[in-house]
């Protein structure tokens, strides 16, 4: 896990043409979008289109993702980050983040661009082709994480390779339960790997440029 900063980051949306300041806590941030293998390792589960143990996991949902951050967090003998009402739970509204928790979870929108942006204020880290995968260098397919250049701190792949779910709801009084997605991935073109970009889908959805990787919250 990387040690991200606390700061302020500024969220906008291009389709309400809104933006709004957000106090970012420090926390921990996984460096890659968690693989195939350690999804394996965690859940005995392989779901994702492509194979190869480097690989992002891909074709999970937001509520797969929420259940691998508590199965993790029970592996490393750490109190799950998530309540889920049943054990079977397939709605959003069944599951709350216990914000007091030191166990893994998805991060928030602000702590993934804030974490995303480390300290830069363009549309990116770097330049595109050094430091994504993306719809014009991918070749049409995933790519093993970690074999682009990281931020300078150290995170890899936080644009291009997969889209990764974060916690928040896009907008609630429209889009009722989806939630974000950031990031960009491997077949997407350029406009759409950049550090302010957000996109939403249903939590139930599954696709294969859709990942996640893990974030925790530090003791206070």
């Amino acid at each position: 896990m990387i040690s991200v900063p606390a700061g302020q980051v500024t969220l906008s949306d291009r389709r309400t043409r809104r933006s709004w300041p957000v106090e970012v806590a420090a926390h921990e941030l996984a460096p890659f979008p968690v693989t195939q293998e350690q999804y394996a390792r965690v859940t005995g589960e392989r779901p994702s289109a492509a194979r190869g143990d480097r690989l992002p996991v891909e074709g999970v949902s937001w509520l797969d993702a929420v259940r691998f951050c508590n199965a993790l967090s029970l592996r490393e003998g750490l109190a799950p980050a998530y309540r889920l009402r049943a054990d079977d739970a397939e709605e959003p509204a069944d599951i709350e983040w216990e914000a007091t928790s030191h166990g893994y979870r998805l991060p928030t929108e602000a702590e993934w661009e804030h974490a995303c942006r480390a300290g830069t204020a363009g549309a990116r880290y770097g330049p595109l082709d050094a430091i994504a995968w993306y719809g014009g260098n991918g070749s049409g397919r995933i790519h093993d994480v970690g074999g682009k250049q990281a931020n300078t701190w150290g995170l890899h792949d936080m644009l291009g390779n997969v889209w990764e779910w974060c916690w928040d709801l896009y907008d609630p009084e429209v889009y009722g339960a989806y939630r974000v997605l950031r990031g960009g991935g491997w077949f997407d073109e350029h406009w759409s790997c950049r550090a302010s970009v957000r996109r939403r889908s249903h939590p139930t959805f599954r696709i294969d440029d859709v990942g996640f990787r893990v974030a925790r919250s530090l003791p206070r």
